[in-house]
């Protein structure tokens, strides 16, 4: 008779979890933004969230949790139930946090389910109006002649804005200090009033102050220069040749959540990501939309883990 009982209750929770599975969305869906708004992944996930929660079938709503390097916030939605109704948005920092953090919080591989990659972009390093530096070489020498008596802000320590300006003053070879903030908006924020010299904000940020005069960008960040701002030069072609980085950003689920749901927002994602105007939107704020299957998402994440680790070991970068 307790056995009985035992397989009918089994057999009722495997139902109710299939139909749950089946009419997946019925209520709104949480995306979780690890910055305070205004950054690179607060933009991102705002020009995805509508047309993707329309494909998906259901309603979207972002949820800023700043803190830690965007741990706080990725933790959140490690630690949420895994039912696809709380999901986050992280960049590139999701493969960078673990080599820089000691005591993480989550483990990154075991505590959470990649659902897809969204886009790609590159950065941009701005200084305000009133810096002496006109241009990457002038910066080098200048912050040669005066080290770490400059400074820069960042989305706080681990964020792709932290590991741009590290990789550069490794590959430049000068001493600039870090000031880590709650996000990309607020260091962008103090940027444009002078509290801080400078930041390696991502484009789609940086590009409306650029547009308004308050900021002056020096050089981009990746391999070639922008569309969006083809008069910039590269950093590389400035000067300092062996440098280069752009940033991802990936969308994440709880680990269990059942793939069937993981499968339906990889599927409503790509769909949303293909569309033309979403694409448009994108590129005109600096993005190149990358859709993915779930698996090329966790190989990505799987493969640059270790690479992030070991180079973040070699060139001596703290989160401070």
């Amino acid at each position: 008779m307790k056995r009985r009982i035992l397989l009918s209750a089994s057999i009722s929770f495997v139902c109710s979890s299939a139909l749950a599975q089946l009419s997946y969305p019925d209520k709104p869906i949480k995306l979780v933004v690890p910055y305070a708004p205004g950054g690179s992944a607060d933009i991102a996930a705002r020009l995805i969230s509508d047309a993707w929660a329309k494909a998906v079938g259901g309603t979207m709503y972002i949820e800023n949790k700043a803190g830690a390097g965007g741990n706080l916030g990725v933790d959140f939605v490690a630690k949420s139930e895994a039912d696809g109704y709380t999901i986050g948005l992280q960049t590139v920092s999701l493969a960078i946090n673990p080599g820089l953090t000691p005591k993480m919080p989550y483990d990154t591989l075991r505590d959470l389910a990649p659902i897809g990659m969204v886009a790609t972009s590159q950065h941009v390093l701005v200084v305000n109006n009133n810096f002496p530096a006109k241009n990457i070489t002038e910066l080098v020498a200048m912050a040669k002649a005066k080290p770490a008596q400059l400074n820069y802000g960042s989305a706080g320590g681990g964020s792709t804005l932290h590991m741009s300006a590290e990789l550069f003053k490794a590959v430049s070879g000068v001493s600039i200090l870090h000031i880590p903030y709650r996000g990309g908006g607020p260091a962008l924020i103090d940027t444009i009033s002078g509290q801080v010299d400078m930041s390696f904000p991502v484009l789609a940020a940086a590009t409306p102050h650029i547009q308004a005069g308050k900021l002056r960008p020096l050089g981009m960040t990746g391999s070639k220069r922008s569309p969006l701002m083809p008069n910039v030069p590269t950093i590389a072609e400035s000067g300092v040749p062996k440098y280069s980085f752009e940033t991802w950003f990936m969308v994440f689920a709880p680990a269990k959540t059942p793939q069937a749901i993981i499968d339906k927002l990889n599927a409503s994602l790509r769909k949303t990501l293909e569309t033309p105007a979403v694409k448009e939107r994108m590129a005109k704020d600096g993005f190149d939309a990358l859709p993915s299957t779930v698996a090329e998402a966790k190989g990505r994440l799987e493969k640059e883990l270790p690479m992030w680790t070991k180079l973040i070991k070699e060139r001596g970068i703290t989160a401070e």
